[in-house]
């Protein structure tokens, strides 16, 4: 990815940082509509998800120009998703659910051009996870 690509999504996501609460409620509505048997994915409480949620989506957009840090961080992520059931079809609708939070958390401001900005992103992101949780532990 390209440094154009890594500025549209850090800026972007400074909008949505503010109202990283919200965010976060927003994007777990989206994903259980588009997918309610997720739901049982989720043990913990919503809140507290949501907060390490955003914190993981804030480090990882951090490191965009760090790949040396930020890939290790996603394949321990990734692995640890597979030990909670995660699967690689979910992660087809967690982008879904994140394009949609994000164009909601920062409306007008999330043109086609940042959209596809964040896709190239969650494309590296879920294909770095997924690669991890394949190899046995």
């Amino acid at each position: 990815m390209d440094d154009y690509t890594t500025q549209l999504v850090k800026e972007s996501f400074d909008l949505v940082e503010p109202i990283a609460p919200r965010a976060a409620e927003l994007f777990y509505a989206n994903l259980f509509a588009l997918d309610p048997s997720l739901q049982a994915l989720f043990k913990s409480d919503r809140v507290v998800q949501g907060e390490k949620l955003m914190k993981m989506i804030g480090l990882a957009v951090s490191l965009l120009d760090k790949p040396q840090v930020l890939i290790p961080a996603l394949q321990g992520l990734g692995r640890r998703h597979a030990d909670y059931g995660v699967r690689d079809e979910h992660y087809d609708t967690v982008g879904t659910a994140l394009l949609s939070t994000l164009q909601q958390g920062t409306g007008v401001a999330f043109t086609p051009e940042v959209r596809e900005a964040w896709i190239e992103v969650y494309g590296v992101i879920s294909r770095t996870m997924k690669e991890a949780a394949r190899v046995p532990a």
